[in-house]
């Protein structure tokens, strides 16, 4: 039962804390998974090298930084779909931004917390700072395409009305779901899926989106925390200012150094939350991304390279994005054998028995390798030598 959405332009963050007497447990009390929209493994590992992350660095302390490789679509619904329920888009129907469906009820981490432990006695929370690809909430509809009077006019509104929502959404790299044409009595329509995430949000206490900056996300998990501070929980706290900056400047600009400095800043001041209401050593943190970005680039369409940060110490080997939900039901205690469908996910503490990862077809790999090699233009040049000499 949805007890509570809310459509913000504000936000959230969630956190966790002294990993000593969570990583020795059977199981935490609590699990917070922050989300660094678009953080490229390498930047990452670049700006820790300079001392830029200071909370990463302390979780990673505390516990194991792994490699994480992504099958697949490297976008956004693809990613957070498939963080949030530990199945391949043959489950999910989440197969790209362009290609998706409401995820079957029941699949996501939320919903299996809920049912496991009792929806009146643990809290679920997402707080998401995306508008669009990972929160929305929008039920199938179909707008009408035919030639003629009426046509013509829901055709113009609806697209005055997409204008519109893009201007007010101002959210860098989004674009409308375009959707699939189909005819009935002669009539034709463009039917538009549901959004991922239309059935999932129900199980929660907490769904909130569109809070866009990262210091409005973290606020706002601040104050959750607060509020749900005497009950066991599960907290999605998702950054999106990496993302945005990515798409707007680059991977290699200044502006997306800045935003991953950012995330690390709210990460900490919600772990430091945890800690002055005495969670932080019940809590279990997992930092990690939907996907990565283009070495140099403003997209991410083979950007297959993220990370996991944790202060979980049974976490010890690299992994894949479905490994991360499955690693956070395990260590809250749930049999995975028992799950149906059989998670594609295996915990980050069990021996990892699959063939090699399909990162992606080779020719996409050697079209990005032509793009690096390719003159930089403008601001791109300058960014490049910046982080040359950093």
């Amino acid at each position: 039962m949805l007890r509570r959405c809310v459509f913000l332009v504000a936000a959230a963050a969630l956190s966790a804390g002294p990993v000593g007497a969570v990583a020795g447990a059977d199981a935490p009390r609590n699990i917070v998974m922050f989300g660094w929209d678009g953080a490229q493994r390498e930047h990452v590992q670049q700006c820790l090298g300079r001392g830029e992350l200071p909370t990463l660095a302390k979780l990673i302390g505390e516990g194991k930084m792994v490699d994480i490789d992504i099958e697949g679509t490297t976008d956004t619904k693809a990613g957070w779909s498939q963080i949030l329920t530990g199945y391949y888009p043959e489950v999910t129907g989440v197969y790209s931004n362009g290609r998706y469906q409401p995820i079957p009820v029941g699949l996501s981490i939320f919903e299996r917390l809920e049912k496991h432990f009792g929806a009146d006695k643990f809290v679920t929370v997402a707080v998401i700072g995306k508008k669009g690809h990972v929160g929305e909430i929008n039920p199938p509809r179909k707008v009408r395409v035919n030639a003629g009077a009426a046509g013509r006019k829901q055709a113009a509104q609806a697209k005055k009305k997409a204008a519109q929502a893009k201007k007010k959404a101002a959210q860098p790299g989004f674009r409308n779901p375009r959707g699939k044409i189909i005819e009935e009595d002669g009539v034709k329509y463009r039917l538009i899926p549901g959004s991922p995430y239309v059935n999932m949000y129900k199980a929660l206490d907490v769904w909130e989106f569109g809070l866009m900056q990262d210091e409005k996300v973290g606020s706002r998990a601040i104050e959750l925390l607060d509020k749900y501070k005497d009950k066991p929980f599960f907290f999605f706290v998702h950054f999106a200012e990496v993302d945005h900056d990515g798409h707007k400047n680059g991977e290699n600009s200044e502006a997306y150094n800045d935003a991953l400095i950012s995330n690390d800043v709210w990460t900490g001041k919600v772990i430091e939350k945890l800690k002055s209401l005495g969670l932080y050593d019940k809590t279990l943190i997992y930092v990690t991304a939907d996907h990565g970005f283009n070495e140099d680039g403003k997209g991410h369409s083979f950007a297959p390279y993220v990370f996991l940060g944790t202060n979980d110490t049974k976490v010890n080997r690299n992994g894949r994005r479905q490994d991360v939900p499955a690693t956070i039901l395990a260590r809250f205690g749930l049999d995975l054998s028992k799950l149906e469908p059989r998670l594609d996910g295996i915990p980050l503490d069990k021996p990892d028995n699959r063939p090699p990862a399909k990162i992606a077809p080779r020719q996409k790999a050697a079209k990005q390798a032509a793009k690096k090699k390719a003159p930089a233009r403008g601001g791109g040049q300058r960014a490049n030598r910046k982080k040359k000499q950093q």
